[in-house]
């Protein structure tokens, strides 16, 4: 990418997720607008029904959005990164389901679970269905394909949905609460989830920013890594467990969200090129971004009703996957000669 164009979309993407996040603030329930909202930003407000709309709703709200699109947008890159599959993302490779599940063990089994129990639940389901999908693929021998990568978690996240159904129906008494959480929501009461997940997803952004050297190493292939100093299992074990870090925390606070971990990343490749160096800053920036817009849509769309973020994403997601695999990553799926 040209020095112009990236200084351009240095200045913009972050100054268009500052106007998101601003306008997050200000829309929404509670009728305080964005008069209201800038003043209270500014210390400005002196109002207790403005300090509790936009300092207890509105500010976690906007802080998970934030958190959340960064984590899916790195996600997805270090996953597209390490299966070298334009679609890996972590709804389509299992990586949402199993945390859904993990949670859903958790609600059935624990009700009265803790915030750090329940993040707990959701990273372990995430490390077993990131662990699952690599053995899936490599069963019965031979090279991990990307056709192999995307079947193989189509077959776990329908294992994991249906074994997340059954636990839904036999423990009713808690079916109104998995049913709520299961949709994909930022307005879940669950405060104590907040600042914990905001550190953990904090640590997984830093470490995936550390992958980008081996990363960019292993891209050039396993012997070329190897010559460059950088181990290729270090870097994918690295990814896989930063992904799962990502995924887990993210599923914990606002339930599986998909999609996004496919379109911020495609979006990041569109504008910046292939390079991880490159495509990785601009996926966090570009993930909060969608993130903030599909959670003012969601907002907005119904009101006073609300949408599920999750549909929203999925409004955009499956068009765009569709696309995709019609236009040209077909090719990348069925490489010739590599799957009989």
């Amino acid at each position: 990418m040209k020095a112009p164009k990236a200084a351009l979309l240095g200045v913009l993407l972050p100054l268009s997720v500052l106007l998101l996040a601003f306008a997050s603030l200000s829309f929404g329930a509670g009728g305080v607008g964005w008069q209201d909202s800038l003043h209270w930003l500014l210390g400005a407000s002196g109002d207790a029904h403005v300090d509790l709309v936009l300092g207890e709703l509105r500010l976690p709200r906007l802080l998970k959005a934030l958190a959340l699109g960064a984590a899916l947008g790195a996600a997805g890159v270090l996953l597209q990164t390490v299966t070298r599959n334009p679609l890996a993302e972590t709804g389509l490779l299992g990586v949402n389901s199993g945390a859904a599940l993990g949670v859903a063990l958790g609600i059935a089994w624990f009700a009265g679970q803790s915030p750090a129990a329940q993040i707990g639940w959701a990273l372990g389901g995430a490390s077993l269905g990131s662990l699952l999908v690599l053995l899936l693929a490599r069963a019965g021998g031979g090279q991990t394909s990307p056709l192999r990568l995307v079947l193989a978690g189509l077959a776990l996240t329908a294992t994991c949905h249906s074994l997340t159904a059954w636990l839904a129906l036999v423990s009713t008494a808690y079916l109104d609460r998995y049913r709520f959480w299961l949709l994909g929501s930022l307005a879940h009461p669950h405060a104590g989830l907040l600042w914990p997940g905001l550190v953990l997803i904090g640590v997984g952004l830093t470490a995936a920013m550390a992958l980008v050297r081996p990363l960019s190493a292993l891209a050039l292939g396993d012997d070329l890594a190897r010559a460059l100093g950088q181990g290729p299992a270090p870097a994918r074990v690295g990814a896989v467990t930063v992904v799962a870090l990502l995924t887990g925390t993210s599923v914990a606070l606002a339930g599986p969200i998909p999609f996004l971990g496919l379109i911020a990343p495609y979006c990041a490749r569109t504008l910046a090129g292939v390079t991880i160096a490159s495509q990785l800053p601009y996926s966090i920036l570009l993930g909060s971004a969608l993130m903030l817009s599909a959670d003012l849509s969601s907002r907005l769309l119904l009101a006073p009703f609300e949408v599920p973020v999750s549909a929203v994403l999925a409004g955009i997601g499956a068009p765009l996957l569709i696309w995709m695999v019609n236009r040209d990553a077909t090719l990348g799926l069925m490489p010739a000669g590599s799957e009989r």
